[in-house]
């Protein structure tokens, strides 16, 4: 059996995709599964399109390259796995991208029931293949090993991770939490790890570059409670690993927060009650540091679901390939077609911009 991830997989800290790929692809192997990252073999059973945006740094390939494979093997299988939407940093073309894109698939894995509902509601997609598939962390890294529960006299201790840095990561409530010296009486101590929004600053707070790895998980355990304050999530792995290394969550009504983090905490809608609800995690510490043991999202869960999911789509593979082959054509034409008129137009802007001061808007649909 041979799947190839989409990925580039990087090397240190990279974001939640990056150890996803890793993750899956460690599994596969150990499985005696052939894995690779790209499309040079002739005799791929299995394409996992992860990241077909261009200009990402980790998408290995997309549903051009795609397309153009499965016109010489049709009998491929495609999985298009969905980790993404407009509604996170407020862009207005992705959803429809991504809805191009997914053309290319038979099956279509997101990673929550948020982003299901959100792609399903908005009619972009109709009667096609698709599962949920939550995320989950490395628990050889993230576990609570040598954790600690917060004795309820020292300062409580409080962090959050994030590879990105946009302000909906949370830093409306960061940037409160960051002025909050005590609560319940206790001396609250508030660590940020990564990368921090342009003209953003935090006044107390610790900031850490981002780590990666049993770097990260160390420095988790060593506090006692997990915010996470991010803006219509769309499942994220910052929070898995605070829960997997055994910190009881404070985590916003939004995105798919709700369910991933579920019971495992206290939930806070915004600006306006999360000191409240930051306190009633306070005095219920004890009980959710305990209930943490029962968190359910690690890596081996997920890709195993993933392995079963792609053992289902060989069982049933049963190709017209002629009618297979010439669909495939179609979609190949079709993004070569985008790609020219995108290119032709980012030309033209740039050269009005340059000699006549003009600016062109750029229908983004058309990026591969």
């Amino acid at each position: 059996m041979k799947v190839s991830i989409g990925t580039n997989i990087m090397k240190g800290s990279w974001g939640g995709g990056n150890r996803f790929a890793l993750s899956l692809l460690n599994h596969l192997k150990n499985r005696n599964w052939e894995v690779t990252t790209d499309l040079k073999d002739k005799d791929i059973d299995i394409i996992l399109m992860t990241e077909p945006r261009k200009n990402s740094k980790t998408g290995a390939y997309n549903q051009v390259q795609i397309s153009r494979y499965l016109i010489k093997k049709p009998d491929t299988i495609v999985v298009h796995r969905i980790n993404e939407c407009d509604e996170r940093k407020k862009t207005k073309y992705l959803n429809s991208f991504l809805v191009r894109a997914n053309k290319v698939a038979d099956h279509t894995i997101f990673i929550s029931n948020f982003l299901e509902d959100l792609f399903i509601r908005k009619g972009l997609f109709y009667n096609k293949d698709h599962s949920v598939i939550r995320n989950g962390a490395d628990s050889e890294i993230f576990n609570k090993h040598g954790k600690k529960k917060w004795d309820g006299r020292s300062p409580v201790r409080v962090v959050t991770h994030h590879w990105g840095a946009n302000y909906n990561k949370g830093f409306d409530i960061y940037g409160k939490l960051d002025l909050i010296k005590t609560i319940n009486g206790k001396k609250v101590e508030f660590s940020y790890i990564g990368r921090v929004p342009d003209n953003f600053k935090f006044r107390n707070c610790k900031v850490i570059a981002p780590l990666d790895g049993k770097e990260l998980s160390r420095e988790l355990r060593s506090n006692h409670i997990y915010i996470t304050g991010s803006i219509n999530e769309p499942a994220g792995m910052h929070h898995i690993e605070g829960a997997m290394c055994g910190l009881p969550l404070l985590f916003r009504n939004s995105g798919a927060l709700p369910e991933y983090c579920g019971d495992f905490g206290v939930m806070f809608d915004g600006p306006e009650d999360f000191k409240k609800k930051f306190a009633e995690l306070l005095e219920n510490y004890e009980y959710y540091f305990n209930k943490i043991d029962e968190y359910p999202y690690n890596d081996y869960l997920m890709c195993e679901r993933y392995r079963e999911i792609f053992l289902e789509l060989l069982e049933k593979r049963k190709f017209n390939l002629a009618k297979r082959r010439l669909k495939y054509l179609v979609i190949f034409i079709k993004e070569i077609g985008f790609s020219i008129k995108y290119g032709f137009l980012s030309k033209s802007r740039k050269i009005l911009n340059r000699y006549f001061g003009c600016k062109l808007k750029i229908n983004y649909n058309w990026i591969i």
